[in-house]
């Protein structure tokens, strides 16, 4: 059938026509396009700033130990106190009745021993004379006993009532500067309300509040203090954190101390705490999604100069929110693939997207 041999000569070489065109177009397909970034290597250091006021460290609420009517305020806002110095006074007059009420009963008690004592002695008299019953005698020992225990009653009641009128002035616990009055003369005061508030000398802070969310950085970081005012820097160091957070704002109190040899910080000013973490040595700041680990550990490709793509294997120091810390691995000025690092294969020849042609 000569017909047909035409026929399945054509069906034999339509395999081979197809072949030849797919290798045809996989020869002319162009290399595929890829966004990269170049490689700059800068100290590792991360740093935060948070914004706090300068407190003292031992500040104290001042009040009564007793209660009544303030007579006198005798300083004011900003002035120096020493300790024991005095710093508003109540009215004393119930005290110092209360005094001599104490101090009559004293005397009164005093007399009565003594007529006790004397009615003892009197009474061993007469019983060494057979002249009183030895019940009458232990009654009179009795007598004086009683009497002794009034006048030591008595004289505690006037030790306190002393007391209570020492506690009409109220004095500074400490040497300090006064930061806050809370009470005016004329004012009565119950026992412990507050009257004023002293900061006291010596050892001064900043207080700021941290986000959750930072408070490793405490524990890593490097703190320093720099004052608004004239931006004067100071090393600082943690001292305290909050256990808790706040319930509204969500943060945690934490203060940080410093020294001021020169006396440049003043109490209520404004200071930023800065906080850096790293040791300084070269990193490279990369996109996440420029890291590539398939089980072995993290790697990127790198476009060598002939755009050939090779996986080199890198150190992630730490990975952040949007980028990741690199150690080790890369140069500065090579240039990373960035996006679809997991479509990609060694020396596979590639396009940069922002390359012109």
């Amino acid at each position: 059938m000569p017909g047909l041999r035409p026929a399945l000569a054509f069906a034999l070489l339509l395999p081979a026509l197809a072949a030849c065109s797919d290798a045809t177009s996989q020869a002319e397909k162009p290399p595929p396009v890829v966004r990269t970034e170049t490689v700059s290597l800068v100290a590792d250091g991360e740093s935060r700033s948070y914004t706090g006021v300068v407190l003292a460290r031992r500040e104290s609420v001042q009040g009564f130990r007793v209660g009544g009517r303030i007579v006198e305020r005798l300083v004011d806002v900003g002035d120096s106190v020493k300790a024991g110095a005095p710093l508003a006074t109540l009215d004393p007059v119930d005290f110092d009745l209360a005094v001599e009420s104490a101090s009559a009963e004293v005397d009164a008690a005093r007399a009565a021993l003594a007529r006790a004592e004397a009615d003892a002695e009197r009474g061993k008299a007469l019983a060494d004379r057979r002249f009183a019953s030895v019940a009458d005698l232990e009654s009179r020992e009795l007598a004086r006993e009683e009497a002794k225990s009034r006048l030591s009653r008595a004289e505690r009641q006037l030790e306190l009532a002393k007391n209570q009128r020492s506690y009409a002035v109220l004095t500074a616990s400490a040497d300090g500067v006064v930061t806050a009055l809370i009470a005016e003369a004329g004012q009565v005061v119950a026992v412990g309300d507050p009257v004023l508030r002293v900061a006291a000398e010596g050892a001064i802070e900043v207080e700021v509040a941290i986000p959750e969310s930072r408070l490793d950085d405490l524990d890593q970081g490097r703190a320093t203090v720099s004052l608004w005012s004239d931006g004067a820097r100071f090393p600082a160091r943690l001292r305290e954190r909050a256990p808790a957070a706040d319930p509204a704002s969500r943060t945690y109190a934490a203060r940080f101390a410093f020294d001021d040899p020169e006396g440049r910080a003043r109490l209520g000013m404004t200071a930023n705490v800065t906080i850096e973490k790293g040791d300084g040595r070269p990193v490279a700041h990369l996109p996440l999604s420029a890291i590539l680990d398939q089980g072995k550990g993290p790697s990127v490709y790198v476009v060598g100069e002939d755009d050939k793509l090779s996986l080199r294997p890198v150190e992630v120091l730490r990975y952040g929110a949007e980028d990741a810390i690199v150690g080790s691995g890369l140069a500065d000025g090579e240039r990373v693939v960035t996006l679809g690092v997991n479509r990609l294969a060694p020396d596979l020849p590639v396009r940069i997207a922002d390359a012109t042609p």
